[in-house]
């Protein structure tokens, strides 16, 4: 299992077009990917439980990849996250 965690900088959090394009980005792999906020978790996988989770400017979330291609997901994943929120 590899994770990282990542506070959201965009003025409007984690808002629904970059993360669309998230939810696209992580489903080009196999592993199971959660973002976990406020005792909360969503499959990155997912837009809606992703909006669902409420994230703001300012809040630290923690994702989390596991499965055959961890490595290779949780840094697109971190990347993507770094270059859009």
């Amino acid at each position: 299992m590899k994770e990282f965690e990542f506070t959201v900088k965009a003025a409007d959090g984690l808002h629904a077009r970059p993360a669309g394009i998230l939810v696209k980005e992580a489903a080009k792999f196999s592993s199971e990917i959660t973002m976990s906020f406020n005792g909360k978790d969503a499959s990155v996988k997912k837009l809606f439980a992703l909006m669902k989770l409420g994230v703001k400017q300012g809040d630290t979330v923690k994702v989390t990849a596991s499965g055959a291609d961890e490595a290779e997901a949780i840094k697109a994943v971190e990347t993507f996250m770094g270059e859009n929120f």
